[in-house]
């Protein structure tokens, strides 16, 4: 039996793919401890895996954005990005470094794994001098590594190998690193240096090279691809939540084929102004001959206002149920949730433009899986257009059909299990 340290952000679409590895690692009677923010705590111990809290500026609740990152809707667009990184993910370096440094003189796990935005093990990764047991990183979001066939992450832009792509990307990831996020890697420096850390040398988004074993919860079809992709990094499928107890709505029968189903979410964080994607979806398909199926994510279903006919709304459903009756799937773009849609070889339209959905987004147009409306806040019109285009041409749903099967072919868990005790029997 080994004993395991999983790091998550405190995040629900990072911590439920970590807590679904760290289910696995008990199952196999391995002794696991989550360390992420003290919201999670009933939950990590429900799952018979041990708790440990972060603290400070690291021990935020994303149900409560508006507290944790108070200045952020002065910016937009590149320099929300940025403010982002720095408020979560940067200045919550030093409490995140602390409470490891911790647990690894408390506890001694045998390995360490670190989700893909958790930048607080970053100076152990990168001090070549540390002490410490292996760090394998787990890409729960599109894979932010810089390449000479991409440009830079945050600008949701399709990848180009070409000599004229290449030099595009140069370009683009030199304003990047020079311009564009000078201030967030200074201050990422600044951290580096007043924890006593090794100097950072290398762009703060690019350390998922560095990683012992770097597993990115996609299969390699969704993902970018890269000539130079680090050589620790794999492509090992997603991680998907049990099936949910989620009682089906009194309206359930009438998902019985007779009408195509769309169905719409914002998911249970971004899902404050329903006005944003389920609203423009309700109104744009009220006159087509489909059925809209719309989750509120744990919103009173009053706050969806009066609905069309062909309209049924819930605040939860089970995914596991609904999805093999989707015809086509709207969403602002959660990493998971467009994985979890890609398993049962769903399509979609996607509209988001916060966080990494736009990078999501562009994924999914590229992969020929849906229809990026490269918007947060989408026009009714511009939803429905998507939407029966997707129904129209069969190609978004073949290429869906296709994910889902190599998806199928996939085992997230046994690989991160295999990759863990790979690591720990080299630095044995």
């Amino acid at each position: 039996m080994a004993t395991y340290l999983i790091c998550s952000t405190p995040v629900l679409g990072h911590v439920a793919p970590m807590l679904g590895i760290g289910r696995h690692l008990v199952s196999c009677g391995h002794r696991v401890i989550v360390l992420t923010g003290s919201r999670f705590a009933d939950q990590v111990t429900s799952l018979g895996i041990e708790f440990r809290a972060l603290s400070g500026v690291a021990d935020f609740d994303d149900r409560d954005l508006d507290s944790a990152l108070p200045d952020r809707t002065k910016y937009r667009g590149f320099a929300q990005i940025q403010y982002d990184i720095q408020t979560m993910f940067v200045n919550t370096i030093p409490a995140q470094l602390s409470a490891i440094r911790s647990i690894l003189d408390s506890d001694s796990p045998d390995a360490i794994l670190v989700d893909s935005a958790f930048v607080g093990a970053a100076p152990l990764l990168l001090d070549p001098a540390a002490v410490r047991p292996a760090i394998l990183g787990i890409g729960v979001v599109p894979l932010s590594q810089s390449s000479r066939d991409v440009a830079p992450y945050g600008m949701g832009m399709a990848p180009s190998s070409t000599t004229l792509g290449r030099i595009r990307n140069r370009s683009l990831n030199l304003l990047a690193t020079k311009v564009l996020f000078r201030k967030t890697q200074r201050s990422a420096e600044h951290v580096f240096a007043e924890i006593g850390g090794p100097p950072l040398k290398q762009f703060i988004m690019d350390i998922s090279g560095s990683y012992d074993s770097f597993l990115q919860l996609t299969v390699q079809e969704f993902e970018y691809p890269r000539s130079d992709l680090p050589p620790n990094t794999r492509f090992i499928g997603p991680v998907f939540s049990p099936p949910s107890a989620v009682p089906v709505p009194e309206w359930w029968g009438d998902l019985d084929g007779t009408l195509p189903v769309v169905h719409v979410t914002q998911g249970t964080i971004d899902n404050h102004d329903l006005t944003r994607l389920i609203g423009p979806t309700i109104t744009g398909l009220a006159h087509s001959d489909v059925l809209v199926v719309v989750s509120t994510g744990g919103r009173p279903i009053n706050d969806v206002g009066a609905v069309p006919s062909n309209v049924r709304v819930a605040e939860f459903l089970p995914y596991d149920l609904l999805l093999p009756l989707t015809d086509v799937y709207v969403t602002n773009g959660g990493f998971g949730g467009v994985q979890y849609a890609l398993s049962r070889g769903v399509p979609m339209v996607v509209a988001g433009d916060t966080e990494d959905k736009p990078e999501v987004a562009a994924r999914v147009s590229w992969s020929g899986t849906g229809i990026n409306l490269r918007s947060g806040t989408p026009t009714a019109e511009a939803v429905r257009d998507a939407v029966l285009r997707v129904l129209a041409e069969p190609r978004f749903r073949d290429r869906a059909a296709e994910f889902a099967e190599s998806i199928a072919g996939h085992s997230a868990l046994n690989s991160v299990e295999t990759a863990l005790s790979d690591a720990i029997a080299l630095r044995a």
